[in-house]
């Protein structure tokens, strides 16, 4: 099987080309590539596949076999793969994902993809939808205790669902023992990923972030846009954010009129290779 290794921010995936290729068991063979000691190393799988209403379709796993609904940073690193291996000509692709259809804008600096800017869809606040456990109507700067600690949540969904929460210094954070306690609470059905968010000043914030199903990563696209939206949403910020991350930065721009959330940010070739099912 022929993969290539790319990242967003650090975020890294292994990407399958699927038009070409057959891969049988796509949740079993994320759980044998992304183990850093006895497979390839990585935060899951993006298999690239074909598409009956868009370019393409992206088939995504996490780390522990579990399907996902997009990943922001994998999705940027998809449209460079598809333009730089000549799957298409387009500056501008359509990619299909379990959280719909999410448009890119394929920045080209001599002849290679260096940033892409995403369309992400609407934030949605409703409570039911993320999903949360909850009689209101919205999960909004409400007190939840977790790992032996009151913390300040909000849940919005972004295509995926996301716990949101505001902290004075990311850095000092044992995410290994919280991130666990957030991804698994009964409140969560279906799981979540949580952001820990410092506010910078009202145009940055700083992030860390424990992703269901991977564990703490070194960026996420679509909890860097979970976070801009409940920060915006409560007046922490404003609707333009640059938000720094581990691993890097992105821009995150939430467009009221449209009530659209654009992301802007890197996307890095790593190496191909040939992996043996």
């Amino acid at each position: 099987m022929n993969f290539t290794k790319m990242h967003g921010c650090g975020n890294d995936y292994i990407f399958i080309n699927c038009i070409d290729q057959n891969v049988p068991d796509r949740s079993e063979l994320s759980k044998r590539v992304s183990d850093r000691h006895f497979g390839i190393g990585s935060d899951g799988l993006i298999c690239i596949c074909p598409s009956e209403i868009a370019d393409f379709k992206m088939d995504m796993y996490n780390a522990d076999g579990s399907n996902a609904q997009i990943c922001g940073n994998g999705i940027r690193c998809l449209g460079k793969f598809v333009r730089e291996k000549g799957l298409c000509n387009k500056d501008i692709i359509d990619i299909e994902t379990r959280a719909g259809v999410k448009r890119l804008w394929l920045n080209i600096e001599d002849g290679k993809v260096n940033t892409v800017r995403v369309s992400m869809g609407s934030p949605n606040f409703k409570a039911s939808d993320v999903p949360v456990v909850s009689d209101q109507e919205e999960f909004t700067d409400v007190p939840l205790e977790v790992a032996g600690n009151k913390w300040i949540v909000s849940a919005v969904s972004v295509g995926n669902p996301h716990a949101v929460t505001f902290v004075q210094n990311v850095d000092w954070l044992d995410l290994h023992e919280i991130g666990p306690e957030f991804e698994n609470h009964p409140l969560f059905p279906e799981r979540v990923n949580t952001e820990f968010i410092q506010i910078i000043d009202e145009n940055t914030i700083k992030m860390r972030v424990w992703e269901r199903g991977s564990g703490e990563t070194l960026a996420c696209g679509s909890g860097s846009c979970a976070a801009v939206a409940v920060a915006a949403h409560t007046g922490r910020t404003a609707d333009r954010v640059k938000v720094l991350l581990l691993g890097g930065e992105l821009l995150i721009e939430w467009n009221r009129d449209e009530n659209i959330i654009y992301m802007t940010g890197p996307a890095e070739h790593v190496f191909d290779g040939t992996f043996i099912l």
